[in-house]
């Protein structure tokens, strides 16, 4: 089986479009502007693994024909990165084992609060995850399969979140700004995925200079950028930018 990384979703906390039917600057009838909230997988050899559980989880597993979800990382407990955890019930059934999630303490702390019914047994419900809180370096195992996920904080506007780096690949889905300490981390990767939520400045995102000055800086053989407003058209920012730079669509992927 290959190593193969996909953006679920690269849309942001509203998608595009939005419930109202509002595009923005988005062309409607190219279909890359058609985004689900922020989520991501990889699979690595025989561990299927999930990033964020958007509330658009379940359109987006079926669209990628994703069978399996062995751990979740959690970046942070915004809800459009959190509210479809109780979607992934159904692996719990098949598995007939708890599934495994990562997340900073507060992370985990929030949600252990908000969605208790699936940590632990409530009115009837049984609890369908275990939750690890993540502290630099960890490995996700199955069988004989095993990948280190090096994990560290960014700042997300008034909170933190979680970023994740394994194999020469970074995400960085929420994110305003990386501490200079947490860099080292993010040198010289083959694919940088980081937040570029607009054209203007944001106070919890980086926005389109940001970002590109970061993948210039951190030197990324390829930065790809998610967490997309509909005030970006697919077409007219890759025209903006440099070739080694290229908006995310849902569905995008590369094996590594």
């Amino acid at each position: 089986m290959k190593n193969k990384f996909t953006i679920l979703g690269c849309g942001s906390s509203l998608g595009s479009p939005w419930i109202t039917n509002y595009w923005g600057n988005c062309v409607k009838k190219n279909k890359k502007n058609i985004r689900t909230r922020c989520c991501a997988h990889f699979q690595y050899k025989n561990i299927s693994i999930l990033i964020d559980t958007s509330p658009d989880i379940k359109d987006q597993f079926k669209k990628n024909n994703l069978k399996n979800v062995d751990a979740v990382l959690y970046t942070h407990e915004h809800a459009d990165q959190t509210s479809g955890i109780f979607e992934l019930r159904p692996f719990f059934w098949l598995n007939k084992k708890k599934i495994n999630m990562y997340g900073s303490k507060k992370t985990i702390k929030e949600l252990k609060k908000k969605y208790d019914f699936c940590f632990k047994p409530k009115q009837g419900y049984t609890p369908i995850a275990k939750a690890h809180v993540v502290k630099n370096n960890f490995f996700l195992k199955k069988g004989a399969d095993k990948i280190k996920i090096d994990s560290f904080e960014v700042r997300h506007g008034l909170i933190n979140a979680t970023a994740y780096v394994f194999n020469k690949i970074a995400y960085l889905s929420d994110c305003s700004h990386v501490p200079q300490k947490s860099k080292k981390y993010l040198r010289n990767l083959d694919y940088l995925i980081i937040d570029c939520l607009r054209y203007k400045q944001h106070p919890s995102h980086l926005n389109l200079d940001e970002a590109i000055f970061l993948s210039k800086e951190l030197k990324a053989k390829k930065t790809i950028l998610t967490n997309l407003h509909v005030e970006l058209d697919y077409n007219k920012l890759k025209s903006k930018l440099p070739s080694n730079i290229t908006p995310a669509y849902d569905g995008m992927s590369f094996t590594f």
